[in-house]
C-alpha cells in the first residue's frame, strides 16, 4: 500500500465533529501529494465551529502518527455562507425577517430527535438551575401542539398580560415562561398547519417583551422538522443542548438531531442523557432500567461533550406534574445536582 493510501486509510478514522461521519467520506480531503517521503494532505472543510479546524487538525494529524505515515497537513476553513447547499441535503432558505429576539444574549435550544425522553422536563429543569445560579432567565415553550411549561411550571390557569402592545411573560421560580398553553385551553387541540404553527411561533418570540433576560431556553418541539429549521434560521442561536434517553432507538435519533443543527450552522453545545440509571433510596443498589452510558458513547462517537446524565427518580415525572420541578423541589437531590451540574458545563461552552 503506498503512502497516499494508507493516508486516506487512516484519515477514514477522523469523525466531524457533530456529523458523525469521518472527513473522508464527507468530501472534506480534497488532495494527497506524495513529497519527499511525506504526505502532504489538503483539508478543506465549510464550517462556522471557530474550533473545528483546530480539532479536525489534531485528530487527523494523530491519526496519521497512528498509521506511521509522515505528513504535513493544509487546512483551509470556508464560511457556509458562500457556498451553495450540499445538493445531497439541500436546505429551506430563511425567509426575510427582522432579527427576533435580538435583545436576548445568549438563546440556547433545548432539543431531541424523538418524542418521550424528557426533552420538557430537562428544559425546564435547566432553566430553573441557571435561575438558581444567579442568571436571569426566561424560558420560551416552542412546542405549539403539546406545549408542557404551563404544566410543569404549576401556572396551567394563568394568563399573561398585554402591556404596550406585547405579552408579558408569566414568571414562577425566579424563571419567566410564555407557551401557547397559556394562550388557550387545556383540552384545546391545536390543529393548525405547518405555516400557522409558524405563525404563531414568530408572535411568540417576537411579540413577549422578554427585557431583561440575559439566557433563554426555548424547547423545541421533537424531531427534525419544519418549525427546528425555521426557528434555527430565524434566530441567531448560542447553541444548542440535544435530549437523549440511553437506548438505541433514541441515539439514532440523537445523533439526527445533532446532525441536523450542524447542517443549520448552529453549534451543538452537548448531549443530556435523561432517565440513566435508577438508584434505590431503600438499599442504594442501582439499576440500569432502560441500559446507561448510551449518551457518553455516543457523545464521544459523535465528538461533543455529554452534558450531564439524569438518573431515574419517581420525584421527577410528579414534580413536573404538581408544578414543583426537582430542582426547586429538592436541589440537593442526585437528579437536583445533575441539572445543575449540566447548567454549569453548558456556561463553560457558551462563555
Amino acid at each position: 500500500m503506498g503512502l497516499t493510501e494508507q493516508a486516506v486509510e487512516a484519515l477514514r478514522t477522523v469523525p466531524f465533529p457533530g456529523l458523525g461521519r469521518d472527513i473522508v467520506a464527507l468530501g472534506y480531503v480534497k488532495d494527497i501529494q506524495e513529497r519527499d517521503g511525506r504526505a502532504v494532505v489538503s483539508i478543506e472543510m465549510s464550517t462556522k465551529l471557530p474550533e473545528a479546524a483546530d480539532r479536525i487538525r489534531q485528530a487527523a494529524g494523530d491519526a496519521l502518527d497512528r498509521a506511521g505515515v509522515p505528513h504535513e497537513l493544509e487546512i483551509q476553513v470556508r464560511s457556509p455562507a458562500a457556498e451553495a447547499p450540499a445538493p445531497e441535503a439541500p436546505q429551506p432558505q430563511p425567509q426575510p425577517t427582522p432579527a427576533l429576539l435580538q435583545d436576548v444574549p445568549v438563546k440556547i435550544a433545548v432539543a431531541s430527535g424523538k418524542g418521550g425522553v424528557g426533552k420538557s422536563t430537562v428544559a425546564v429543569n435547566l432553566a430553573l438551575a441557571f435561575a438558581r445560579q444567579g442568571g436571569k432567565v426566561g424560558l420560551l415553550d416552542c412546542d405549539v401542539y403539546g406545549p408542557s411549561v404551563p404544566l410543569m411550571m404549576g401556572m396551567e390557569s394563568e394568563r399573561p398580560e398585554v402591556r404596550d402592545g406585547k405579552l408579558v411573560p408569566l414568571s414562577r421560580y425566579d424563571v419567566r415562561t410564555i407557551s401557547i398553553g397559556y394562550l388557550i385551553d387545556r383540552e384545546t387541540p391545536v390543529i393548525w398547519r405547518g405555516p400557522m404553527a409558524g405563525k404563531a411561533l414568530d408572535q411568540l418570540m417576537g411579540e413577549v417583551d422578554w427585557t431583561g433576560v440575559e439566557m433563554l431556553i426555548l424547547d423545541l418541539p421533537p424531531g427534525t422538522g419544519d418549525i427546528q429549521i425555521t426557528l434555527a434560521q430565524k434566530i441567531s442561536l448560542s447553541g444548542a443542548v440535544v435530549v437523549t434517553t440511553p437506548q438505541d432507538v433514541a441515539l439514532i435519533d440523537a445523533a439526527k438531531g445533532v446532525s441536523m443543527f450542524h447542517k443549520v450552522d448552529v453549534s451543538v453545545l452537548g448531549i443530556v442523557e435523561n432517565m440513566s440509571a435508577f438508584a434505590c433510596p431503600h438499599c442504594g443498589e442501582t439499576t440500569e432500567i432502560f441500559r446507561s452510558g448510551g449518551g457518553r458513547r455516543e457523545a464521544e462517537r459523535l465528538g461533543i461533550p455529554l452534558l450531564g446524565s439524569i438518573p431515574i427518580d419517581p420525584r421527577i415525572p410528579v414534580g413536573g406534574d404538581t408544578g414543583v420541578p426537582i430542582v426547586v423541589q429538592d436541589p440537593d437531590s442526585a437528579p437536583g445536582r445533575a441539572f445543575l451540574d449540566a447548567a454549569r458545563a453548558i456556561r463553560e461552552r457558551i462563555r
